[in-house]
């Protein structure tokens, strides 16, 4: 059996740079969007939790879907978080979504509130029908207090705009018995279970370590679908102390500091060879480092910063 991949088989959820005053950084969302697509993404997952959705406003997440869209171009995929645990929220923030330009959605089971799956059904039949957009649904129990349970995958996909799954479960048994009865399209939720998802059927990944890894993951897909399995496993396995580091706190948190120890270490070599160049902390514990015009600062919204980010 053959799965498409509606939205490529590489997206990363995005994480949403923010200046020294916490606002979004509007050239900065240009540049990692376009660092993203030239380490080999297919598409880009915008608005989720990793891009610190909770903390923006609507006219912001609708803001950075037309940046995005912008600086991608209409071969890469535009993918947005649009759900909520309230369904008629959810419902108007999908067709904001779409009048913004995203080529989908990505939509998430109702959380905190725990209703039973025909609630969960009801959810996600009318934010799909509310839009021509393709959904995605995301399923991902740890945070959401629920889980979208087997049978209520299956009956879904029966709705004309739902076309795939990102699968945060944690349970590759029961993804592959969701795979077997109906062939969604399911992406890994999961840096650390790409591979293994793979091995049972899905199409590709929403990663977040793409922000720093993208090229050895677009390489160990490449390899798995090309039926060098030995070359993924081996990829995979070299990455595991970076898809374990990434999340040992809240995953944007130390996307942001690992792209600013890359970027700290592109200015001290740009540095050596240029002397115009310029590196500054503007902040302490918000680091900015600047090179030429390219800055990237490790500002979070999010109610607390992880030491090793601090000075």
């Amino acid at each position: 059996m053959t799965i498409e991949a509606p939205f490529g088989r590489m997206l990363t959820a995005m994480v949403t740079p923010f200046d020294k005053d916490g606002k979004i950084d509007w050239p900065g969302v240009e540049k990692l969007a376009a660092h993203l697509v030239a380490n080999g993404h297919d598409g880009i997952a915008v608005n989720g939790t990793t891009g610190e959705a909770p903390t923006t406003k609507s006219s912001e997440k609708e803001e950075v879907i037309r940046v995005v869209k912008a600086a991608v171009g209409p071969k890469i995929f535009v993918v947005s978080g649009a759900g909520d645990n309230e369904t008629e929220y959810s419902i108007n923030q999908a067709k904001r979504t779409e009048k913004a330009g995203a080529d989908g959605l990505l939509v998430v089971a109702p959380y905190y509130n725990k209703p039973p799956q025909a609630g969960v059904v009801a959810h996600f039949k009318a934010i799909a029908s509310a839009t021509d957009l393709p959904l995605m649904m995301y399923d991902i129990p740890g945070r959401c207090g629920i889980e979208i349970e087997p049978d209520t995958i299956v009956e879904l996909y029966n709705h004309p705009q739902i076309v795939a799954l990102k699968d945060a479960k944690g349970n590759v048994a029961s993804t592959s018995w969701v795979i077997q009865r109906c062939g969604i399209p399911v992406y890994s939720g999961d840096d650390i279970l790409n591979l293994p998802l793979l091995s049972v059927g899905a199409v590709g990944m929403v990663s977040v370590c793409g922000h720093t890894v993208g090229k050895d993951l677009k390489e160990m897909l490449n390899s798995w679908f090309a039926g060098d399995t030995a070359r993924a496993l081996a990829i995979h396995q070299k990455l595991l102390p970076v898809f374990t580091g990434t999340f040992r706190t809240q995953g944007a948190i130390l996307t942001k500091a690992a792209l600013n120890m890359m970027l700290q270490s592109a200015a001290l070599e740009w540095q050596r060879t240029n002397p115009a160049a310029q590196v500054i902390a503007l902040q302490p514990g918000r680091h900015c480092y600047k090179v030429s015009s390219i800055q990237f600062c490790t500002v979070s919204r999010l109610p607390s910063i992880h030491p090793c980010v601090q000075q």
